[in-house]
């Protein structure tokens, strides 16, 4: 829902099943990173984050080669 309201497009999404190798589930946490290296994330909130990529993506339609 908040790439979609950031992007002010539909997102197509289709749920599958797990296909062979994938893990039950994934979890990530930066807090390791901010303890070792000092590391600060440049943004904090989930809409930022994706409205920066989106941008990115918007000026560089074909990624790094453009």
């Amino acid at each position: 829902d908040t790439a979609e309201k950031v992007v002010g497009k539909p997102i197509k999404c289709e749920m599958a099943p797990r296909r062979a190798g994938d893990p039950a589930q994934l979890v990530a946490s930066s807090e390791k990173a901010k303890a070792v290296l000092g590391w600060k994330p440049k943004y904090d909130d989930i809409e930022t984050i994706i409205g920066s990529a989106w941008n990115w993506h918007k000026e560089h339609p074909h990624g790094y080669d453009d």
